[in-house]
């Protein structure tokens, strides 16, 4: 079976520490996805304890790409995460954009959660764009690593629990050359033997489109394990 089910939407899965100017890469890819200077994008700052000034910088940076439409929201608790004004909200965006931050955070706040429940649907059935970077690229797959360090490729090594599956089959780990975690992401692949370990450098992504990626920006994805059936990289 394949890691990846054919849906409608992508996925915009970064490293982090991604370049935030009109120079940008990676965030003009995104903008585009989501229907270039016509895009309506929503900053998701769940995942910081300073969602206003983390926002507010991706604010700036996709208004100077020529985005038609930004809204940033805290999304700090789980009241807002299940609150009709929220959901009525993302109704009107094509793309989420997950910043940077705790792992934990995003899971804790939004599993479970209307906002979980829309933004999967809206993902497999009517092509919204989802990104995230560094913690926002963690919570991407089904099982996720929790943030805690480890030199030691072992099972025992690395703490795990689940993410909210925009990506199932995987696990993924970022920031990977630059904080030497090609350890813990083995460690967490040795763990989850049927899972695909996706590791992502900073100022890099990896965009998923069905069941084909593709990688932009100034670093490497490291793939482990057993490449699944239906894989390939876009031409």
């Amino acid at each position: 079976m394949s890691a990846v089910a054919q849906r409608a939407g992508q996925l915009v899965i970064i490293g982090g520490a991604e370049e935030q100017t009109v120079r940008a890469v990676i965030l003009r890819r995104f903008r585009d996805l989501c229907g270039g200077e016509h895009a309506r994008i929503a900053v998701l700052g769940t995942a910081t304890r300073l969602p206003t000034e983390v926002g507010a910088g991706y604010l700036k940076a996709f208004r100077a790409l020529g985005v038609a439409e930004v809204v940033v929201l805290p999304l700090a608790s789980r009241a807002e995460a299940n609150a009709a004004e929220t959901i009525e909200i993302l109704k009107s965006v094509d793309g989420v954009f997950f910043t940077g931050g705790a792992q934990r955070r995003i899971t804790a706040i939004v599993s479970g959660t209307r906002v979980e429940r829309w933004l999967h649907q809206a993902f497999e059935r009517s092509g919204l764009v989802i990104a995230g970077t560094s913690a926002g690229a963690a919570m991407m797959s089904s099982t996720m690593i929790l943030g805690d360090a480890t030199a030691r490729p072992v099972p025992s090594a690395v703490a795990l629990g689940p993410g909210l599956g925009f990506l199932p089959g995987t696990v993924i780990d970022m920031h990977l050359s630059e904080r030497r975690r090609l350890p813990r992401l083995l460690a967490a692949v040795a763990r989850l033997p049927h899972h695909l370990g996706i590791g992502i450098d900073e100022n890099t992504a990896l965009i998923v489109d069905g069941t084909r990626f593709e990688v932009i920006g100034a670093g490497t994805v490291t793939i482990i394990g057993a490449l699944p059936s239906g894989w390939c990289p876009a031409p």
